[in-house]
């Protein structure tokens, strides 16, 4: 039986951190490929500007330590970079604890909501939710020159600063004065989110997409973070959102309404689309069950751009002929022109009464749209205008207020606004991660477009529990942290939601779609380890020690504790569901329907671990200290080997 390690392990392959390992790759693509941030332009042999391979920076990308390096390239750096990229690989040794009192529906819903250092809680999740992730949208905190929640091991004081960045002479003196303007705010905060982003690119699916709303203050390096972790090329595009109506009190007379949210895919092969108009089909007699459509024959290039387009299309009914537009030419070649006449590829003027047209058309069959287009036909392009249905701040602020009574949280997104991003780029059983989500604005979009489509997304919402000022309105109305009120806010959206579309018990179809919505939560709080940490001298090992240390557990944990950090280890999503058995009088947790058996009641006997055994489960396990006395040590891989012998079995 394996003894689990119960630990995060470091992800980071110490093997390749030599040159000749490296270069067995393969070629600069196929690096660039996976690690996008160390793909660099150099001056090549023939004085060109080449695509290169930065390899100090991928050496830094695989090692644990930080790895010096001089040569020029062009890059984006900042005091602590290389800091930040070690935080982002380094290990932990902590867990997440279940906590049922705060939860609704905590045994049936899918979704969850977690409190704690997110860059913790991403490293936690990545092994678990690897690629699975379809969307992610942050509102991280704004650079408005003030201390950040997030203080990592790497932050530095205003001093180490001025000395890292090369801001003092030979001698130690000032060479910049005005030390808060210039680039200390801006390297906290990209120490703040660099590393975050680092691990929550490996989340993302490869279809999938991270949406990230910020203002004009740290627009521009979030894009060169996301342009070296994402890569440049997956880029989408950038939304801007209007947050407010024109102020006149503002600086320079201009009143900043607008933010951005900025879109990068993880690969190309995300594709976002809305709802379009309905294209307009015909069914004529002469293709009985066959319906097509029309579209303009004609392209915007030149006949010097297309020289094989340069033709006279001849109707072979009457002999009609129809020239080239020298500025606009056909979309088919002359050489493919018989081609499309036999297929019934092209309509000409007078063929049908009902289209009033002048020029040829090419037809297009409703099966081949539908076979091309696949779950997206009917979709149309997503243009960067957001509509103006999405709100602004005062929407969101309304939105909250309506559902506490009173003020409660300052600039909140309008959950339309998150509602209409998951709609464009998310189906109806994706998965959304939200790791900076304040008042819960993401979970309750899930909710409501769920509602709307009858849809089965399930969200994942990560936040530091920052305390509330003395003086807010939530602290005054009992809320002491942000991730009570969050939690509290998904209880009253969901029960709202529900009861809205409930009302409507005369549609079958929408009663269906609320039967079907998950309106609860799983709360986690990020923990230390539950595992103790004995560290002892040789002097002071004795058999009383022994005997106290017998069980490595720490006092203060539960049989679920165990079990969420077992999931974890054992990359078992985090919402599965969960039941307690009684098997031979001992309490037994089930997951998943015998995925996972584990058994951290006392005096386990041969006789339950045999019960469990029959039951074959993909995974089985059990605390050191359970066993009833050394027999059942003795027999277990025997009993296992017996009954289920493909059962991996391990024991904390």
């Amino acid at each position: 039986m394996e003894k689990l390690k119960m630990r995060t392990p470091n992800l980071v392959n110490e093997d390749l951190e030599k040159n000749g390992d490296i270069e067995k790759l393969g070629n600069i693509g196929k690096i660039g490929k996976l690690f996008p941030d160390c793909l660099t332009e150099r001056i090549g042999a023939d004085g060109n500007v080449e695509k290169a391979i930065d390899f100090d920076k991928l050496k830094q990308e695989l090692s644990k330590s930080i790895v010096e390096g001089d040569e020029e390239r062009y890059q984006f750096t900042w005091p602590g970079k290389k800091q930040a990229i070690i935080t982002a690989n380094a290990p932990i040794n902590k867990t997440l604890r279940p906590c049922r009192d705060e939860s609704v529906d905590f045994d049936n819903t899918q979704n969850l909501y977690i409190e704690g250092d997110n860059l913790d809680v991403l490293k936690l999740l990545r092994e678990d939710y690897l690629g699975k992730v379809k969307m992610i949208y942050i509102d991280p905190p704004y650079n408005t020159g003030n201390d950040f929640v997030y203080e990592d091991d790497f932050a530095q004081s205003t001093d180490d600063y001025i000395v890292n960045s090369g801001q003092t002479d030979d001698e130690g003196n000032r060479l910049v004065a005005n030390t808060e303007s210039n680039g200390r705010f801006h390297t906290d905060w990209i120490n703040m989110i660099y590393p975050r982003l680092r691990v929550a690119k490996d989340l993302l699916s490869d279809d999938g997409a991270i949406f990230i709303s910020i203002d004009d203050h740290e627009v521009e390096n979030l894009k060169k973070v996301c342009d070296e972790i994402l890569g440049e090329t997956n880029f989408v595009a950038s939304f801007p959102w209007r947050k407010r109506t024109a102020k006149t009190d503002v600086p320079f007379g201009v009143s900043q309404d607008y933010e951005q949210i900025i879109c990068y895919a993880k690969s190309s092969l995300f594709k976002a689309s809305v709802e379009g108009k309905g294209r307009k089909y015909f069914e004529t007699p002469d293709f009985p069950g066959k319906r097509w459509r029309v579209h303009d024959m004609t392209t915007q290039r030149t006949v010097a751009e297309r020289p094989n387009s340069n033709f006279t299309m001849v109707n072979p009914k009457n002999g009609k002929q129809y020239p080239v537009n020298p500025m606009a030419v056909w979309r088919i070649t002359e050489e493919g022109f018989p081609k499309y006449l036999a297929d019934n590829r092209i309509v000409f003027p007078g063929d049908y009464e009902f289209l009033k047209i002048s020029n040829p058309v090419l037809r297009y069959w409703e099966e081949d749209d539908k076979a091309k287009a696949g779950d997206d036909f009917g979709r149309i392009a997503v243009s960067t205008k957001l509509p103006e249905s999405v709100g602004m701040s005062q929407d969101g602020t309304k939105e909250l207020s309506s559902l506490f009574g009173s003020k409660v949280f300052d600039y909140p997104k309008p959950s339309s606004l998150i509602k209409y991003l998951l709609s464009v780029c998310t189906k109806e059983k994706d998965l959304i991660l939200d790791f900076f989500s304040g008042s819960a604005t993401t979970a309750d979009a899930v909710m409501q477009l769920n509602a709307d489509d009858g849809g089965t997304r399930k969200f994942i919402l990560v936040q530091l529990p920052e305390a509330f000022s003395d003086n807010s309105m939530a602290n005054q109305s009992g809320v002491k942290n942000i991730c009570e009120l969050a939690e509290d806010r998904i209880r009253r959206a969901g029960q709202k939601i529900l009861e809205e579309h409930q009302a409507n018990k005369t549609d079958s179809s929408a009663a269906s779609k609320t039967n079907r919505l998950d309106a609860g939560f799983r709360t986690l709080k990020l923990d230390s380890s539950n595992m103790k940490d004995v560290y002892y001298k040789p002097s002071d090992v004795t058999n009383d020690l022994f005997a106290q240390t017998e069980d490595n557990i720490k006092g203060d944990r539960t049989d679920e504790d165990l079990l969420f950090q077992v999931m974890l280890e054992l990359s078992v999503p985090l919402s599965a569901k969960i039941r307690h058995e009684e098997i031979g009088g001992r309490d037994v947790l089930v997951v998943d329907d015998n995925y996972l058996i584990a058994c951290f009641d006392k005096d386990i006997t041969d006789e339950v671990v045999t019960d469990i055994a029959k039951r074959k489960p993909q995974y089985f396990v059990m605390r050191d200290s359970s066993a009833m006395d050394d027999s059942v040590i003795t027999n277990f891989e025997t009993i296992f080997q017996t009954y289920s012998k493909d059962t991996v079995r391990k024991i904390l």
